[in-house]
This record gives structure tokens, C-alpha cells and sequence, in this order.
């Protein structure tokens, strides 16, 4: 496989605080990365590094380029969401349009008229960005990035604020009209249960460091939850679970590399889901 993003201890520190602490890891092409972390985690810094808006030390190659160095370059295959609130709410519609069209090489705005057919933005293309409610401005923000011809797209909490029904739409359609196997999706969220289903790998971050780097694939072969109580936990403790906690009166214990035949005779197996595998190795770091 060809890895697009490639980072061999990469840190950026700010004074004496570690943003980034010795960072290293791949993103390879046609995969869908979930960057997970709690606030102040460090997400954010290693985004704008990854985006050329901040140097770091250490190697950090983006589609062979050096982010910080190479930035105009680099921009020209890579498109970015933040918040959607990012777009100018003076422009209208189709002013945004031209000036997109105008200013990307490798934006389509006949894919980018297809797109937006489909949303409720469609009959509004003389409205302003600050006259459509936020749904639609997620409607119209993705509509304009599924039309750029770009290797990797980064997502910053795009569905930041939008209700539950735009954030199902936003990854279905990311989906149907924007992912492929030669495009790559780097996506950060605290929505991690909203995204679970359409990762392709996961990386925690925490503190400025990766506690974890892994793909979906591998998650069901190296961890697993039991459910159990009375006297099969206190067997299944001496086992050494990474975390725990009580469900409606039973332990819900999580293991890494576990003896999944002992452990299938003191309760019930699960596949820990990524929110709860998250909490864990959190707690477990601070610990």
C-alpha cells in the first residue's frame, strides 16, 4: 500500500508544554482514519502541522511533500472542513461557486451543480451563506469539497452543532460522493460512536502522544469485553483487565490480548465499542 501521510517523531512544543510529543505513525492511501482524543489532547496542533500552518521538528512527509515548506503545492490535493461556520455568510451561493471555481484547479463545477440537486440548497443558489440554516450550509460546504480532486481530506468536527439527522447525511453522502480507494479521510470528532461504522483505522491521541494506532480490523482479534459477576469476576480480575465498570449490577471488564477460551467460560464475550475502548486507554494513560 501507498502511505499518503507519514510522521517519524514529530513534535511541537510551546514553551514547556508538549502539543505533540514525539509522534509517529502512516495514513495510507483509500483509508478512512478516526484521530480521537480528549480536549486539549493535541489533535489540533498535529492537524495544522499536517496542514503546513505550523512547522515541527522531526520528519513529516504529506503526499511527499513537507507540509510547512511545500504548502502551496501541497493545498492544491488536500481539502480541509473545520466548522462549516467557516464559510463567509455574505457570499451568496453562487458567488461562492465562481470564486471556488476561479481560484482551485481541481474543482468541478459541474460535479459541484450535480451535487447540490440533490440538497435543499439547490433553489437557493441567489441566497446568502448567513440566510441558510446550518444544515444546508453543511449541505453546500460538502458539496464544494466532494467536487475538488483532492488525494486527502481532512475533517476538523465537521458536524460540530448540526442535529443528529444532518450528521447521519453528512457521513452518508461523505460516502456515496466523495470516498474512494484512491482518496484518503483523515477525520477527528468527540462523536466517535457517530463514525465507528465508516472508520477504516483509529489512532488515540492523548497528551500529545499516539496510546493507540490501529485498524478496525484488528480491534476484535486484540481487545474484548466480558460481562460477568459473583465469583467468575473475581477470576476474571486475577486475569489483569485493562479497565472496568459496573452495568445493571455486573462487571463489564476490557482485555487486550486476552485468553479468549478462559474467559469465555466466566461470562459474556463482546467487541468493546471505540468510545468505550477510548475511555480505557484514557483512564489507563492518566493512571
Amino acid at each position: 500500500m501507498t502511505s499518503l501521510v507519514k510522521a517519524h517523531g514529530v513534535s511541537k512544543h510551546f514553551g514547556n508544554v508538549r502539543a505533540v510529543d514525539d509522534v509517529s505513525f502512516e495514513i495510507e492511501k483509500g483509508r478512512i482514519m478516526g484521530l480521537i482524543g480528549p480536549n486539549g489532547a493535541g489533535k489540533t496542533t498535529l492537524l495544522k502541522a499536517l496542514l503546513g500552518l505550523t512547522d515541527c521538528d522531526g520528519e513529516l512527509s504529506v503526499l511527499g511533500l513537507d507540509p510547512f515548506r511545500q504548502r502551496k503545492e501541497l493545498m492544491r490535493n488536500i481539502c480541509f472542513i473545520a466548522d462549516v461556520a467557516v464559510l463567509p455568510r455574505w457570499i451568496r451561493v453562487s458567488q461562492l461557486l465562481d470564486f471556488v471555481e476561479s481560484t482551485h484547479p481541481n474543482f468541478s463545477r459541474d460535479k459541484a451543480e450535480a451535487l447540490l440537486e440533490k440538497t435543499n440548497v439547490s433553489a437557493r443558489r441567489e441566497s446568502r451563506v448567513r440566510e441558510l440554516s446550518k444544515g444546508m450550509v453543511t449541505q453546500l460546504h460538502l458539496s464544494i469539497i466532494a467536487a475538488i480532486d483532492a488525494r486527502l481530506l481532512i475533517l476538523d468536527e465537521p458536524t460540530l452543532g448540526l442535529d443528529i439527522i444532518f450528521r447521519k447525511e453528512f457521513y452518508a453522502n461523505l460516502l456515496s460522493d466523495y470516498f474512494d480507494e484512491e482518496r484518503t479521510i483523515l477525520v477527528t470528532t468527540h462523536q466517535v460512536e457517530e463514525i465507528e461504522n465508516i472508520l477504516t483505522d483509529v489512532m488515540f491521541i492523548n497528551d500529545g502522544r499516539i496510546i493507540l494506532d490501529t485498524t478496525m480490523e484488528s480491534l476484535a482479534d486484540r481487545y474484548v469485553e466480558l460481562m460477568t459477576s459473583g465469583e467468575r469476576a473475581d477470576k476474571a480480575r486475577n486475569m489483569g483487565p485493562i479497565a472496568e465498570r459496573d452495568i445493571f449490577g455486573k462487571s463489564v471488564m476490557l482485555f487486550e490480548k486476552p485468553d479468549r477460551d478462559r474467559l469465555g467460560e466466566l461470562g459474556e464475550l463482546h467487541t468493546p465499542s471505540i468510545a468505550d475502548l477510548f475511555v480505557a486507554k484514557i483512564k489507563g494513560a492518566a493512571a
